[in-house]
């Protein structure tokens, strides 16, 4: 009986071993660039000495992470990452799945291939691109905001770059427009795949567009949305990095609104060079976005077990 299982399993790793090579790329860019760094956490319990290295430097626990909680910085970093992630998922959710209805809606396939291009195209352009975008449009100089459109208002220019109360709008509003295209192709790609005969049925029923919406397209691509939420919930912790660093400019008096946890990270390690807190600070991170994976899953699956991730 354990011969002909071991035959058995044989074979079957025989007869698969082409997709089994296929496997062995990713798995490898799976460990090198997921699994190795890892042992660079050790990095955030350490008093780093470069000239014994990282695992010659002296064990120091928690003091990294103590000394960043003692400044006002943490308190600062996770609340500009949470809030702003926050708004990104919701803002974003509701942008994207509103354009994909639209583009639903529309029964020209050339027309509607070329709003799905200019609705993904700012999702293809670098975000340092994007920086020189809008300093083209806020710059207190030559801006289209300062020199065209406040004037017009009646309203006295802004220097745009000094005052931080306008950049959560601004970096709220530069997000939704680069990605949401992005999310809206994917939805669109699972309401495209409802049965028509549901929407069919519902016509003649007298239902209206919206609520056709209302209770089938929506509740049909409940899951997928469910799906992408999690996983943006599972990155609330992380931030664009190119969105808080070069849509600003690194303007240090914009730091009370624009300073997150991938920037200040960057920040202590290029400029302080504090790279124990630094390390800390990261490590913070991924715990609490580890957590928030799990508990967001939790109540999914507490709601609708079938929309769950696991």
């Amino acid at each position: 009986m354990t011969k002909r299982t071991h035959s058995n399993a044989r074979k079957r790793i025989w007869k698969y071993s082409p997709l089994y090579l296929m496997m062995i790329p990713g798995i490898a860019y799976l460990i090198i660039n997921n699994y190795l760094p890892m042992f660079g956490l050790t990095i955030a319990f350490k008093d780093i000495n470069f000239t014994k290295g990282i695992w010659g430097s002296d064990w120091v626990g928690f003091q990294n992470f103590k000394f960043l909680f003692q400044t006002s910085d943490a308190y600062i970093i996770t609340r500009n990452t949470i809030l702003y992630n926050v708004a990104f998922i919701l803002i974003g959710l509701i942008v994207a799945v509103g354009f994909a209805i639209l583009l639903n809606e529309i029964k020209s396939k050339i027309a509607s291939r070329l709003y799905q291009s200019i609705i993904i195209l700012p999702f293809l352009i670098s975000m340092v691109l994007v920086s020189y975008l809008v300093f083209s449009m806020l710059s207190i100089e030559s801006g289209f905001m300062n020199k065209t459109l406040l004037p017009a208002l009646g309203i006295e220019p802004i220097s745009w770059y000094n005052e931080p109360k306008y950049w959560p709008a601004i970096l709220t509003l530069v997000h939704t427009w680069k990605g949401a295209g992005y999310a809206c192709i994917i939805y669109l790609a699972a309401i495209i795949g409802i049965d028509p005969e549901y929407y069919e049925a519902a016509k003649l029923d007298g239902a209206s567009k919206w609520q056709q919406i209302r209770t089938i397209t929506i509740p049909l691509i409940t899951p997928v949305i469910i799906m992408l939420t999690l996983l943006a919930i599972g990155r609330i912790f992380y931030s664009d990095f190119g969105l808080f660093y070069q849509v600003p400019m690194n303007a240090g008096a914009l730091f009370s609104t624009t300073n997150v946890i991938d920037t200040y990270v960057f920040r202590g390690l290029l400029q302080l060079g504090n790279i124990g807190m630094s390390s800390a600070a990261g490590f913070y991170q991924s715990i609490v976005g580890f957590v928030l994976v799990i508990v967001s899953n939790y109540v999914v699956r507490k709601v609708n077990k079938e929309n769950a991730l696991f």
